[in-house]
């Protein structure tokens, strides 16, 4: 399901493709996965500490549920516990689990261009807890392959990054270290990760955790990753590299054809993208990708109820959810999903082409559909009128957030601008 052959380095890769579908066919999959699930009605199940919803609220004799495969599915409840890449997973849901293993297949191979190596990976709450696995599971690697101590891993990441970063560290007792970034450019500097570095060496730590940004959420921000390897590289530290593109993951990709954030690049070992920002899937639709054998350090094995086993830090969760985001991806495809990033960001552009006109001062990746407008240029007011998002919810407000996503209609775009016009005679 691949096309158009290029080269990286010595290993031939094919641009990402996947095949849209109709919703008749999506129905059909979707139906015939729900009935190799159990049916609670009709089978005599003793021992399971799960049903159906409760039928009095969510009744599944509803007429418009026969051309509703989501809500079919929400009301069904599929527990997807475990990871369906690895192995056997519990019999119960196994046709669901089938959808969510293609899901993790379409995601790792086609649009982090994975070719024919293997991946694992799990439908999660969302970007946080994916993050936390990440880290979790690269925490793990260390400990079983290096027998280092926890005090002897440090995690690295960007002021730029997510929150998730600080609170993994919290919750796996792993120290942090972040580096500066350029106050214009939002690139990562070479002297705070030299200084990065050095402090950790210098308090016991021997490895490290790097986590690389695919759009910061603040500024959709990405980090130069080949700039920084190296910079690591010189200074001979041994570590792992996750890249978190909760947001990013599913426009960045298909913004650029440069392979630098996909599985081609062999100093990357996992991603996160989120279903629930671009890609409009319901909340709880985060995606945790990694290579083959990765997972297995988060096995727990006092799970021995679970078929399978689990390997997730979530345990228990909706299967639904995983349908969800099998079901936008099939119904756009590849070519329907990149004409609609090309749409969003034709329409950033536009707003930035207005900005410039104007001389307000802004950060924003030309691949990506944030744009980050210097604090004195908007007025608290303005900002409150179109909802901005500010960089602290403090008095110093440095930085407003604008996202180009599909509900933000050229008409209030202009009409913000006109706002802002007003606002703009004194500069």
């Amino acid at each position: 399901m691949f096309k158009k052959a290029e080269l990286w380095g010595k290993v031939e890769i094919e641009f990402m493709y996947w095949e849209s579908y109709s919703h008749q066919k999506i129905k059909k999959i979707v139906f015939d996965a729900l009935e190799q699930n159990l049916d609670y009605r009709e089978k005599p199940v003793l021992g399971l500490p799960a049903s159906y919803l409760d039928t009095e609220v969510f009744y599944n004799d509803a007429p418009f549920l026969k051309d509703a495969p989501f809500l079919s599915a929400l009301i069904a409840n599929p527990n997807h516990i475990g990871c369906h890449t690895l192995n056997e997973s519990e019999a119960a849901f196994e046709g669901t689990h089938k959808i969510e293993k293609e899901l993790i297949d379409l995601c790792a191979k086609q649009i982090f261009e994975g070719g024919d190596e293997e991946f694992d990976g799990y439908v999660a709450s969302g970007g946080t807890e994916a993050n936390i696995q990440a880290i979790w599971i690269l925490k793990r690697y260390f400990e079983v392959e290096f027998n280092a101590k926890p005090n002897e891993i440090g995690v690295v990441f960007s002021e730029d990054a997510h929150y998730s970063m600080p609170k993994a560290c919290n919750l796996l007792s792993l120290k942090s270290y972040v580096s500066k970034v350029d106050d214009t450019t939002r690139r990562v500097t070479k002297s705070s990760i030299e200084t990065c570095v050095e402090n950790a060496k210098r308090d016991g730590i021997k490895h490290f955790i790097v986590i690389m940004n695919m759009s910061t959420t603040m500024f959709g921000s990405v980090d130069n990753i080949n700039e920084i390897t190296g910079w690591l590289d010189d200074l001979r530290a041994n570590y792992m590299v996750h890249i978190d593109g909760a947001f990013g993951g599913y426009i960045y990709p298909f913004a650029t054809e440069n392979l630098d954030y996909t599985f081609q690049n062999p100093k990357i070992n996992s991603f996160t993208l989120d279903g629930h920002k671009m890609l409009q899937s319901p909340y709880g639709t985060g995606i945790y990708l990694t290579r083959k054998g990765f997972m297995d350090y988060a096995l727990t094995e006092e799970a021995n109820y679970v078929k399978g086993k689990d390997y997730t830090l979530v345990g228990s969760r909706s299967g639904a959810n995983a349908i969800a985001v099998w079901m936008i991806m099939r119904t756009y495809g590849s070519d329907g999903w990149k004409a609609k990033i090309k749409q969003l960001l034709s329409k950033t552009d536009r707003l930035c082409g207005n900005l410039d006109e104007r001389g307000v001062e802004y950060f924003r990746n030309p691949k990506m559909n944030i744009v980050t407008i210097r604090g004195k240029y908007v007025s608290t007011s303005l900002a409150k009128k179109y909802m901005l998002v500010p960089d602290s919810h403090g008095s110093d407000v440095k930085w407003w957030k604008i996202v180009v996503m599909d509900h933000v209609r050229q008409g209030v775009i202009d009409s913000f601008l006109s706002d802002l016009d007003a606002e703009l005679k004194p500069f």
